[in-house]
């Protein structure tokens, strides 16, 4: 019956990504700035009101695929083997991602991924909508800290902000390079060679910053 629970769900998320899936064809088409809310819901045969019910704002439409990505490094914080510290965890989880070019760690060079990232580098809107994720990981890395290595609040909240910092900006670099050109073979060893740069910072407490003045 139409009225199940799961049956309900499941043309949500069709719907969901039939409004998703032509947003982006035209916004890859046309530019997201040129293109309007009127006419994604046109494309996706919906009223502007459901369009709005699944997509608060235009840059929803785009950065929501980032969305299940949020509590991504809490998530590994939580299921760490016993005996493993949650950095490490962190850093062999995004050292598995650059081999397996997980997009997350911005080292995916499929053809569509990269116009996404170029749509996205070059509309400060989009860019500004994404860092509400990285706030979004530093609070959920933060409890995941606190319950399970019994992490001080404060200790906890820093150590996140850190953390979710580097993660990003290795990221983010990355996505630029592949973006306007480098692929990602040709950056595989670089990449690693920054995520362990960037984790051994953040294991030594920063204290290299010194030894590089």
């Amino acid at each position: 019956m139409d009225d199940k629970p799961g049956l309900r769900e499941r043309k949500k998320q069709r719907t969901r990504a039939a409004i998703s899936d032509a947003a982006i064809s035209l916004f890859l088409e046309h530019g997201f700035q040129q293109v309007s809310v009127a006419q994604v819901a046109e494309a996706a045969e919906v009223s502007k009101r459901t369009l709005f019910a699944y997509f608060p704002a235009k840059e929803d439409l785009v950065v929501h695929r980032l969305a299940d990505h949020e509590p991504e490094i809490a998530r590994v914080v939580r299921a760490r083997p016993p005996g493993t510290a949650p950095l490490a965890a962190v850093r062999e989880h995004f050292l598995e991602g650059l081999r397996e070019r997980d997009p997350i760690t911005g080292l995916n060079d499929h053809p569509q991924v990269l116009r996404i990232t170029r749509m996205i580098l070059d509309t400060p809107s989009l860019v500004a909508r994404m860092e509400r994720f990285k706030s979004g990981a530093e609070h959920a890395l933060a409890r995941a800290l606190r319950e399970t290595a019994n992490t001080a609040e404060l200790t906890a909240r820093l150590g996140a902000v850190q953390i979710v910092a580097v993660h990003w900006a290795l990221a983010q670099d990355n996505a630029a390079r592949l973006a306007y050109g480098e692929p990602a073979d040709a950056r595989f060893a670089d990449a690693v060679a920054d995520a362990e740069h960037g984790f051994a910072l953040l294991a030594n407490g920063l204290r290299q910053l010194a030894d590089d003045q």
